[in-house]
């Protein structure tokens, strides 16, 4: 069991007062038995005129700020105390029909898991298939745990970390091409390419812990964090961080869950005037334990934003 509190900070600057239109802000942890949320608070500069509260259609509770007024800044600082208990299934324990690969989700469950399982990008030529494929040892039994870890160590060790500006996340077909890209992206092509195989995945957003920044190697620190969950009967949605190519929760605090990233952005919405009122933004991610030194701090990352 740990205790870890994370303090989130994004600023949006203006070279002139702007008005602002919602926005829509996902930070509050998804409680669960591996992690219970103790405290959070939101604190948004200027003050906003309302804060409502709401589930989405796949249970993450978002809050919706209307703003009233204009400013040349918009502050958002929110701040979480969870208590998070580390669950590492090393053995991915499953129902014994699943355990080998490949397999069949059973009627019921493949009703729910539905868009889950089917692939969201276009793949010509099947290369993000035929990369996923290379993981399956043909005529071979193989251990449907032993695929989906392979697959995952592989980003890991043979793609390339890199932060960049740009919006959204990459297509999985350019990750595979480019052999890098950023948390997002690698947790989507992993997505993708276990969809190709026949498994349900989802994207996860949320935060990581660092424990120790100077010499790490661990990626990821210093903004939101992503990473995927895959199906497995028995097991359930097990945690996959393919940046890291750690499996289990071990370290990651999940905050919300979706069928494709651009539904899991952690805070978007929009102003009222030109491109050209932007001055730019920064964003700045603390994540501690009960007891230790601050870590994870100044990235900087781009959170949804449109001009209208």
């Amino acid at each position: 069991m740990m205790i870890f509190s994370v303090r989130h900070i994004t600023s949006y600057r203006y070279r002139r007062p702007v008005r602002f239109e919602q926005h829509r802000l996902m930070f509050r942890p998804r409680d669960s038995f591996d992690q219970t949320l103790f405290s959070c608070s939101l604190t948004v500069t200027p003050e906003p005129a309302a804060v409502r509260w709401i589930h989405d259609v796949f249970g993450n509770c978002i809050a919706l700020i209307d703003i009233s007024g204009r400013a040349a800044e918009l502050r958002v600082e929110t701040a979480i105390r969870v208590d998070h208990t580390i669950h590492v299934p090393l053995d991915l324990e499953q129902d014994e029909r699943s355990l080998a690969f490949p397999f069949s989700y059973d009627a019921d469950e493949a009703i729910d898991l539905g868009r889950t399982v089917l692939r969201h990008y276009p793949d010509p030529g099947d290369e993000v298939g035929k990369w996923a494929r290379q993981f399956v040892p043909a005529g071979e039994m193989v251990r449907t745990g032993h695929v989906l870890m392979t697959l995952c160590y592989a980003i890991r060790q043979s793609f390339v970390y890199t932060r960049r500006s740009e919006h959204g996340t990459q297509p999985p077909g350019e990750t595979l091409r480019l052999r890098s890209g950023t948390c997002r992206d690698f947790a989507l092509l992993m997505m993708e390419a276990v969809r190709s195989l026949g498994f349900a995945a989802r994207f996860v957003t949320g935060y990581i812990y660092v424990p120790d920044r100077d010499g790490s190697t661990t990626l990821g620190g210093g903004s939101t964090h992503a990473w995927c969950q895959v199906y497995l009967p028995g097991a359930g949605w097990v945690e996959f961080d393919p940046t890291n190519g750690i499996v289990g929760s071990r370290d990651l605090i999940r905050v919300g869950v979706a069928r494709d990233p651009k539904q899991a952005v952690p805070l978007s919405g929009s102003y009222v005037g030109s491109a050209r009122d932007f001055e730019g933004m920064q964003v700045q991610v603390n994540v501690t334990s009960e007891g230790g030194a601050a870590q994870n701090e100044g990235a900087t990352e781009r959170p949804s934003m449109s001009v209208r």
